[in-house]
């Protein structure tokens, strides 16, 4: 069974993500917060990690920049846009800094289950 790694400072939408994918065959790790992600993806070894970008501790632009300081092929999925103030310049940068894949929220779930399995 694939793992997936998901950060997301909404609990509703690890929840919700969690739920949809664990009934695709996924197993799926909810973390709320991108702060010890160097450890976490460690302990955790996902094939896959979905990350907000926008969160109140730690950013997902360096949740991205930290994996890919330790691995450089895992495949990163960022998912954006649930304040209105969120510019769509965030996702392409995240794309440049490593992210294989963006995704606008509210998400598509099945283009997402797509892009996971074309990643992995």
């Amino acid at each position: 069974m694939k793992k997936i790694l998901l950060i997301d400072d909404d609990e509703l939408v690890i929840y919700a993500l969690k739920r949809y994918l664990e009934k695709n065959e996924f197993q799926v790790v909810g973390l709320n917060s991108g702060k010890e992600i160097l450890e976490k993806i460690e302990k955790i070894n996902p094939d896959i990690v979905i990350t907000d970008i926008i969160m109140p501790d730690v950013e997902g632009m360096e949740v991205i920049t930290k994996i890919r300081s330790i691995n450089k092929e895992l495949p990163i999925i960022v998912i954006s846009g649930g304040s209105r103030y969120v510019d769509k310049t965030f996702l392409t940068t995240a794309e440049m800094l490593g992210a294989n894949a963006s995704l606008e929220k509210p998400l598509n779930e099945e283009k997402l289950l797509e892009l996971i399995n074309n990643l992995i």
